[in-house]
């Protein structure tokens, strides 16, 4: 890649902490934390996040020295394909893709869902059914329009979209210190009935939901050529982010506890919100101000995956193992122009195919980004064999067992999707799953022929 060709290093510190932060509190904790704290009690629910939180923790480890050693776009493309080689970082590499393709087109369906607890009856004109749900023309028209505005400040740089990010991370993180510290103030412990429902088995269902609810301290090693930071200080960020996203979850858990007995938890359809009501003395303003927060996080998930996806697209191609013009970057916002028009328009149809669909999308993206976490964390053991004397300039203390850790857990991790175990996968979303790795092979298969020296570039790079 030539110099002209090259990104811009323009995201500061809180640009990146912004990206990864604001990635992991999305809208699933204004939605899901009634139903977190009625399957597994409220220290139930905490212990399951914390849980959660030590996987992704350990997994982040291994993230944070990586991309601090080879801050390549890509992330995990350029950590797999240095250990491992072409066909296992082609593997990982879109598996990841699937993940933040499927979180994309989900927030596409979720905002003109929210959007109607603050414009109750804006959805008119039915137009068909999906899978048992009812698609209203007015609904697409917000989705599609929300879609677009994304993809355009996605088009235009890094830089416009980190800006959107901060802000709106910023505003969530004041909304939810407001209402945790009314909680406190406010709330009542004799509301915290039950600590635990349902035993180990209440608290494993949730606790295999909080990698999904994770996700996105990744987007930082993706981003790693826009970052203009010192290496070792973009490991410390990654791991920092982690950290954060799980005090955050805890937070918001023992919040809408003090704040909502049981019988008033269940009949609650937007606990968070509902939560923030009953603190601030069952003000309706309140609760409408919490939605906006919840808005506000399903932004910055749809932006923070945008980033993502678009680059782990671009590296790929960038590769020869996808279409060529995919690696293409824009000559004045140094953008990867084509795989944002790409993401842009799969977001923008999303909507059409309703909202039951796009859940068993999300959680079929849900496996298939643990299977890239497991082998990244391979390629980390690998590497730390392999080239025990690559400059690391964020380097994980007792790296093996940390690695090794990662591996276990993130196995572990996959295992619950399988099958019999409490989150298995049903078969539409197991067709899914298929047919993206189906797709795939064709993609790999197509690069392997139209390409004499498949992957050299990228091998040749990630060596270098």
């Amino acid at each position: 890649m030539t110099k002209q060709e090259s990104f811009d290093r323009v995201l500061s510190k809180k640009d990146v902490l912004a990206l990864a932060f604001g990635a992991m509190i999305g809208w699933g904790w204004v939605v899901m934390a009634g139903s977190w704290i009625e399957t597994a009690g409220t220290l139930g629910a905490i212990i399951a996040f914390i849980m959660g939180g030590i996987m992704v923790l350990f997994v982040g480890l291994t993230y944070a020295e990586l991309t601090s050693a080879m801050p390549k776009c890509g992330g995990e493309h350029v950590f797999s394909l240095r250990a491992l080689g072409t066909n296992a970082s082609f593997i990982c590499t879109w598996a990841i893709i699937l993940g933040y393709v499927s979180v994309v087109a989900f927030e596409a369906v979720a905002f003109p869902t929210v959007l109607e607890y603050l414009v109750p009856g804006y959805i008119q004109g039915k137009m068909y059914t999906v899978a048992g749900y009812d698609v209203y023309f007015t609904w697409v028209l917000v989705g599609m329009i929300s879609s677009i505005a994304i993809t355009v400040i996605n088009y235009f740089g890094v830089k416009p979209a980190a800006f959107l990010q901060g802000v709106l991370t910023l505003i969530i993180g004041a909304v939810g210190l407001s209402f945790f510290g009314g909680a406190v103030v406010n709330g009542d412990s004799a509301n915290i009935t039950t600590l635990f429902s349902d035993g180990n088995k209440g608290v494993l269902a949730v606790a295999v939901m909080t990698p999904f609810m994770y996700v996105g301290f990744d987007v930082i090693p993706q981003a790693a050529e826009e970052i203009n930071l010192p290496f070792k200080k973009i490991g410390q960020i990654l791991v920092l982010s982690v950290v954060m996203a799980v005090i955050w979850y805890v937070m918001i858990i023992y919040g809408v506890s003090l704040a909502m007995d049981s019988s008033a938890l269940a009949a609650s359809k937007l606990a968070t919100a509902d939560a923030m009501k009953a603190v601030f003395f069952d003000s309706p303003l309140a609760s409408k101000i919490m939605v906006i927060a919840g808005i506000g996080g399903i932004i910055t998930s749809w932006n923070s995956f945008f980033v993502g996806g678009s680059r782990a697209i671009y590296s790929m191609a960038d590769s020869k193992m996808l279409p060529e013009f995919l690696g293409k970057l824009h000559p004045k916002y140094k953008t990867p122009v084509n795989a944002v028009l790409l993401i842009g328009i799969l977001s923008t149809l999303a909507p059409l195919l309703g909202r039951k669909m796009l859940v068993w999308l999300v959680d079929a993206g849900g496996f298939t980004i643990v299977i890239s976490y497991l082998i990244v964390s391979i390629s980390f053991i690998v590497l730390r064999y392999k080239e025990p004397d690559m400059p690391r300039p964020y380097k994980v203390r007792k790296g093996v067992l940390v690695g090794s850790v990662a591996v276990l857990l993130s196995g572990l991790c996959i295992f619950l999707y399988l099958p019999g175990a409490p989150s298995a996968l049903v078969s539409y979303e197991w067709a899914i799953v298929t047919g993206w790795f189906v797709l795939g092979a064709v993609f790999y298969t197509w690069s392997k022929m139209s390409y004499v020296e498949f992957g050299k570039h990228a091998e040749e790079e990630a060596l270098g």
